[in-house]
């Protein structure tokens, strides 16, 4: 059991950066493969970025490829994901979420490989 919490979500416009976190607490962070969603309403849930135990292994979904990147912290238990030139097309919640192991890079951008899941955090790029 692991428990997520994200934050750094807020309002900018077209061409601007953020940087999300997700603090976890629980069981040891380094043992989880970890992945960020987003969801826009009336949208599905749609994955977005994954990355492995170490950290040495990531992968994307080609809309945010040279963009976004996602790495994380061991020592602070705690996982990013760096979000540049933002697009309207970009607002939506942003979740964390930990899987127990990486399987391959396909099963980890599907929403069911993961165990747990943070409360979300807003991004709203203004147009």
């Amino acid at each position: 059991q692991v428990q997520l919490v994200e934050s750094g979500g807020g309002l900018v416009q077209v061409g601007d950066s953020l940087r999300l976190s997700c603090a976890a607490s629980g069981r040891t962070f380094s043992n989880y493969a970890m992945g960020w969603f987003r969801q826009a309403p009336g949208k599905e849930r749609e994955f977005v970025a994954a990355v492995n135990l170490s950290g040495s292994r990531t992968t994307y979904t080609d809309s945010v490829k040279g963009r976004f990147t996602i790495s994380r912290d061991n020592g602070k238990n705690t996982l990013y994901l760096q979000m540049n030139s933002l697009k309207p097309e970009d607002t939506a919640i942003y979740y964390c979420a930990a899987a127990l192991v990486w399987s391959t890079t396909l099963l980890m951008s599907r929403s069911t490989s993961y165990n747990s899941w943070g409360q979300g955090t807003q991004v709203t790029v203004s147009s």
